[in-house]
């Protein structure tokens, strides 16, 4: 079997700044960054036609992990509340999930429904509709999986 490449999307420059090219876009409709709850949210991700190979037996898969660029979000917080509850803890930004960081990169597991061709369509992603996708990779135990992982108590009062 042949090897099919590609070039890469990233470059480094003199001062170490990376510069990345998405390789295509959430489409739902959601348009502000906080709802309720995302497990219901079902989102197409397009990917660029010149990629569609790349996804060739993501279908086997249940779950994918979707990296994604948050651009709609343009403020930094080194802390703060997370989602904006004053009964959490003042936490620093790297301690929750929340989008208001230095670099706006988001990681998501979700359930993946269907493949079509250069369409990906995924349930719970937590994704404004246009957002730039950087990534996919399949959910694979071996990897992905933490058992007995610690976090702290009130992880479990926030909304997803």
């Amino acid at each position: 079997m042949k090897t099919i490449v590609c070039t890469f999307l990233d470059s480094r420059d003199k001062n170490g700044a990376i510069t990345i090219k998405p390789l295509g876009k959430a489409k739902n409709n959601v348009a502000k960054p906080m709802l309720p709850s995302w497990k219901d949210v079902v989102t197409e991700i397009v990917i660029d036609k010149s990629y569609a190979k790349g996804l060739d037996g993501i279908e086997d898969y249940s779950h994918i992990i979707v990296v994604y660029w948050m651009d709609k979000e343009k403020e930094c917080h080194l802390k703060h509340h997370p989602q904006g509850r004053e009964d959490i803890p003042f936490v620093g930004i790297f301690a929750c999930r929340c989008p208001q960081r230095p670099n706006r990169i988001a990681v998501s597991t979700v359930e993946l429904v269907k493949r079509s061709g250069n369409i990906i369509t995924v349930k719970g992603l937590d994704i404004v509709s246009g957002t730039a996708i950087l990534d996919i990779k399949p959910y694979t135990p071996q990897y992905d999986e933490v058992k007995n992982a610690k976090v702290p108590d009130w992880v479990s009062k926030l909304v997803f």
